[in-house]
């Protein structure tokens, strides 16, 4: 089982990511779109990297706005899978 990381470091990596946000235990990104369309699209490509990774964000999908929670229940918090896919969310869907 991953390690939950200490918070001064996922709050580093927080500072270091644009948008991101750390609260109870779990990293957050709020994303808002044109179109309710173009927000399933985003809700899309994120399922196909959390698949990739075996490893599910929690997604909140609103009209043109998805609000994206990670964290490893097992661990109890951030992990640094977490992180990765987070980072990897952001890779893949930086040309939106």
């Amino acid at each position: 089982m991953a390690a939950k990381l200490p918070s001064e470091e996922v709050q580093g990596w927080v500072e270091r990511n644009s948008g991101w946000t750390y609260r109870d235990d779990a990293i957050r990104k709020r994303f808002t779109f044109s179109t309710f369309r173009a927000a399933v699209v985003f809700v899309n490509r994120v399922a196909t990297i959390a698949d990739e990774h075996d490893h599910h964000p929690d997604i909140l999908l609103r009209y043109n706005r998805v609000v994206l929670r990670i964290t490893t229940h097992d661990a109890g918090g951030v992990t640094r899978k977490d992180l990765e896919l987070g980072q990897r969310i952001d890779f893949a869907t930086s040309a939106r």
